[in-house]
This record gives C-alpha cells, structure tokens and sequence, in this order.
C-alpha cells in the first residue's frame, strides 16, 4: 500500500494520485498545483490521504509540486474569465474556414502555454489551417480534440429528465456502458425518448441498479407464465421488482377477469433453467 493524495482537475473529472510532498497537509477541496503531461495544472484536492495498492498507480507517481497561492488561485481564474471571448474567437475562425464542427470547450494550461479546444463532428476534420490562424491570433501552441457526443453533454452540462444535473457533468468521473438489455431487465419503456438522455444516447442512470434487478429478475415469473397463487392459477399481468410482488390475472371472458398482488413467495411457477443458453437478440446488442 502507498499514501497518495486524490486529486480532481475539474467536477465530475477521473481522479488522479499524485504522491504528496514532505512537510505538506492538505484539507478537502484545497487547490494546489500538481505536474502532468501538458506541464502544471491548477487542481483541487479530493482525498487528503489515501492508501491504495501499487497496482493502482500509474507509475511513475509525479508529486504535488506546491499548495496553491493566492497569486496562482488569481492567475486560473484569469484564464476562466478569458475562456468565453477566446471561444468566440474560435467560432468566427470555425466559420471563416468553412468546417462542419461544433466547438464545445477549451481549456488553459496553467503556463499559458498551450490551448486547447474541444469539439464534435459527425466527420474528420482537415483543421491544419485553422489551427495555424488561431496560433497566430493567440501567440502560443494549440491542440484541437474531437470528442464524441456523451462528451459534450459532459463539457456543457444540463439538467437531465430526472431533474437533476447530468450525471456524466455532475458526478460520473468515467463513462460506463449502458444497453438496451438494462431497460428491458428495469421492466422499463423502450421508448426511445423515455431511456435517452441529453445527449440522444442511452441515459447513464441505466447502469446503477441494474445488478439489483437482474438478481431480482431470477426470482420473479415471467411476464406471461402461468402461475399457481392461493386461489388458484392465473397468468402474470405485472411485475413489482422493489416490492417482489406479481401481479396476477385470473377467470375468464364469461366470468370476467380479475387482478390481484401476491408477494413471490406465495406463488408457485416454473423458473427458468439456469444452465440453459438464452437466446440472442439483435435488439438487445449494447448501444
């Protein structure tokens, strides 16, 4: 095990370790100033102490370099309040070249060394020539990055169905994969603008009960199957997947037909074989 220090770039950024220096304590949420790849970074601290194994770590572990001063916590917010007009700067260039790409975010390194802009195109984009027009405009290195769809929900951010921020902009460091086969294990609609998010993909959110549900799913009857209940047989009309309650169909056209909730352990029914291969569907192919 080593003792690291987590260290966010940005909200709902992937956390980084970096080896604390000797002689420094750190607190919750202090900025400090960490060496990365593209030169000094203006971070913040997450995790004052960590033990992790080595494993974990991306070697070689790169030390905090300094706790943030006021002069350095001055010098990054300059940059923020110059983001919105450099942007600006770059969508007229955009636009004086003629190229099909949405700029979405830019960045500064804290050196004022290098910029970079972010973006989304349905095609490549031969940017050679803006990429000069904007080094000359800005006097120092530019770094263009396409970046897919669900990144620029997480750059830009927004307030998701549910009515809270998008998960991917507020607390989701990293993508994970989400399918159409987490819907229909939820009993969800498979109505398209009812499981999408923001961003026209399938929402995050998919992914966070789905292993309660496929637990639950071994448990339950199937929507359709013949089930035995107390009062005799019917046939499964719902499913309750919080409340492990079916919901059960009995009688008939001349008697009419009538609903009740029995809790699973009440009913009888055939459970699927465990060892059987299940069939694959087209539809149900991760998106």
């Amino acid at each position: 095990m080593e003792k690291v220090v987590g260290i966010k770039f940005k909200t709902g950024s992937k956390l980084y370790y970096f080896a604390p220096k000797q002689g420094d304590e750190y607190t919750r949420n202090m900025p400090v100033i960490v060496e990365t790849s593209r030169g000094l970074e203006y971070a913040w601290v997450v995790y004052p102490c960590l033990e992790v194994e080595e494993d974990k770590i991306v070697a070689p572990l790169k030390p905090i370099v300094r706790i943030a001063t006021e002069k350095d916590t001055a010098r990054y917010q300059s940059f923020q309040e110059k983001k919105q007009e450099t942007m600006r700067v770059c969508k007229e260039k955009i636009i004086k070249h003629e190229l099909q790409m949405k700029l979405v975010d830019c960045e500064y390194s804290f050196d004022n060394g290098q910029i970079t802009f972010f973006f989304t195109s349905e095609n490549r984009v031969d940017f050679r020539e803006l990429v000069k027009d904007l080094a000359s405009t800005f006097h120092t290195r530019i770094d263009l990055r396409q970046v897919g769809i669900r990144d620029e929900t997480k750059y830009l951010g927004g307030i998701a169905p549910c009515g809270r921020v998008c998960c991917c902009a507020g607390n989701m460091p990293e993508f994970k994969k989400v399918s159409v086969k987490m819907a229909k294990a939820q009993n969800l609609s498979l109505n398209p603008g009812k499981i999408s998010g923001l961003c026209g993909r399938l929402m995050c959110c998919l992914g966070y009960e789905i292993d309660y549900y496929t637990e639950a799913g071994k448990q339950l009857p199937k929507m359709g199957a013949e089930v035995t209940t107390p009062d005799g047989k019917g046939i499964v009309a719902g499913l309750n997947m919080l409340k492990m309650e079916v919901r059960v169909k009995s009688g008939d056209v001349n008697s009419g037909f009538t609903f009740r909730d029995y809790p699973v352990a009440q009913l009888q029914f055939k459970k699927p074989c465990a060892n059987c291969p299940k069939a694959e569907n087209a539809d149900e192919d991760d998106e």
